[in-house]
């Protein structure tokens, strides 16, 4: 049972296939300009998008806006929930100096040539809790000084590195992409995180460090001497938890919520004290919440941070992700726009009549999606929401593999309509041509390989 959406029965279509398909390009094209040219906020791209698309249906305008009304309230207090959680987590392993600790404690075990593989660990394992932006700029120190470490180009240890972030950011709940794709399509939060993890190794393996050995050929680049001095944290002390408990801290919630998925499988007895614990404290929500309060010991009291650091660490993490919340939000306006007009009962007609498999249509929508816009929330979102219809009487398992494949295409070949492309351009110091060559050329292979291990685990599931 998804715990992120309520169960939905197909939406006949209100008007013909070619009416609904054009209304769903034309709202598309609308946020794709909205955003790209006239530079407006994706929160207003997509309400804009989401009234065009039932009104160019022929909806009535009141319906249009009470579906537009209900798809953002469910999604902003489902997945926005979880957001607002996972930032206050990050901002602890931040403040605390215990992301520091797990990088130091990796990349000081490493020899040099291990160091890529080593960086592709850090990133993943700090790409867990936070999102690709605050790790990438929590984690640029620590590139700068491993490549004059290793005098290697930038590009060699850095590239591992985003893999890292980038596919936990594209693959793992509790990212608002994974979520918002789950909650969409209504997939297990346990299967998919569990599916999310293991197609993540073998992608950050391909893309990172294997990747990376070429790319740091193709583009030769010196670590700047920006950062000298070792990365500095916001703690009363210059105390940091230990690494143990730091990892402990981090990967609690991916255990509860995990352990909830394997109980389920193998108790399968909703009556059983023993599941309907494990439902309580694997719930998303709640796993969430212990985490966030465990680590308010762990992290926060172990790097000596009093109540006021603690709650002012806290405070501090919600602003940033406000416009993060509504975007989402908006999303899941956007998706119950499109849902509503029945277009996706009308696409699930013609793919299955087609023989496209689910998993190929979903990433092909979210690649196409992610190249117009630039945003893999947007790709996420929008994708999710064409395939609902083809999900809905298939395995759990299945269904999990089509949010990942949803995921893998919506970070496809970042480029200039991409704030990603440009944070890493100006932070590793490249010129356009170089950042193709080596970032976007990273995330077409993450993507593309995310494609091929989900359909090899479609084979076996």
């Amino acid at each position: 049972m998804n715990i992120l959406a309520a169960a939905t029965e197909p939406v006949a279509p209100v008007a013909s296939g070619g009416v609904l398909l054009a209304a769903a390009l034309a709202a598309i094209a609308l946020i794709v300009v909205l955003i790209t040219y006239v530079k407006l906020h994706p929160f207003l791209a997509l309400l804009l998008g989401g009234v065009a698309v039932g009104m160019l249906s022929g909806r009535n305008v009141m319906d249009v806006i009470t579906s537009f009304g209900e798809g953002f309230g469910a999604t902003a207090t489902s997945v926005g929930l979880l957001i607002a959680l996972g930032a206050m987590f990050a901002k602890l392993l931040s403040d605390s100096g215990g992301a520091d600790q797990i990088v130091d404690t990796i990349v000081g075990r490493s020899s040099v040539r291990t160091l890529p593989w080593a960086m592709a660990l850090v990133g993943a394992i700090i790409g867990l809790p936070m999102f690709f932006e605050i790790g990438l700029v929590l984690l640029m120190p620590v590139i700068y000084l491993v490549a004059r470490r290793a005098q290697v180009s930038l590009i060699t240890v850095g590239i591992p590195t985003l893999a890292g972030l980038s596919a936990m950011h594209g693959l793992v709940p509790p990212h608002p992409g994974p979520l918002a794709a789950i909650g969409a399509l209504q997939a297990d939060l346990g299967t998919t995180l569990a599916l999310g993890v293991l197609v993540s190794i073998p992608v950050i393996i391909v893309s990172g460090p294997l990747f990376g050995r070429l790319a740091g050929r193709w583009v030769v680049v010196e670590a700047p001497h920006t950062f000298d001095a070792a990365p500095v944290t916001d703690t009363t002390d210059a105390r940091r938890p230990s690494f143990g408990i730091t990892l402990f801290s981090v990967l609690l919630p991916l255990v509860l919520m995990l352990a909830k998925a394997i109980v389920d499988i193998v108790i399968n007895d909703p009556e059983n004290r023993v599941q309907q614990v494990f439902d309580v404290i694997g719930y998303p929500l709640v796993a969430l919440t212990i985490a966030v309060i465990v680590a308010m010991f762990t992290l926060g009291r172990g790097a000596g941070m009093d109540r006021r650091g603690i709650a002012k660490t806290v405070e501090q993490s919600l602003p940033p992700i406000a416009g993060i919340v509504l975007i989402v939000a908006a999303g899941g306006g956007f998706k119950q726009s499109l849902i509503d007009t029945g277009i996706g009962t009308q696409l699930a007609e013609w793919a299955q009549g087609s023989g496209v498999s689910a998993i190929v249509l979903a990433w092909v929508l979210a690649v196409l999606i992610r190249l117009a816009t630039g945003s893999a929330t947007v790709a996420t979102i929008t994708a999710s929401s064409l395939v609902v219809d083809l999900v809905a009487n298939m395995p759990a398992a299945e269904v999990s593999l089509v949010v990942l494949a949803v995921g893998a295409g919506s970070v496809f070949f970042s480029h200039v309509n991409d704030a990603g492309f440009w944070l890493v351009k100006e932070y590793f110091g490249l010129d356009v041509v170089q950042t193709i060559k080596s970032w976007s050329l990273m995330e077409t292979v993450l993507s593309v390989s995310g494609l091929v291990f989900v359909l090899a685990l479609s084979l076996v599931i």
